[in-house]
């Protein structure tokens, strides 16, 4: 099941929309933003209820 969510690019502040695959569990990947085109990597993890968030971090983050 695809879950939509609304995030804002780390890079130029767009908003954009990200879709998590809910049976792939907790995940990492690089996804390329909508908007400018920058690669963000995206880290998916769920809370307790099983609820998607995620969390954004440009290439240049430590």
């Amino acid at each position: 099941m695809l879950t939509p969510i609304d995030a804002a690019c780390p890079y130029c502040g767009e908003p954009i929309e990200l879709l998590v695959d809910e049976m792939a569990g907790e995940q990492r990947y690089v996804e390329d933003c909508s908007v400018c085109c920058r690669p963000i990597e995206v880290a998916v993890s769920f809370d307790k209820d099983g609820d998607p968030s995620i969390s954004l971090r440009t290439g240049d983050d430590a």
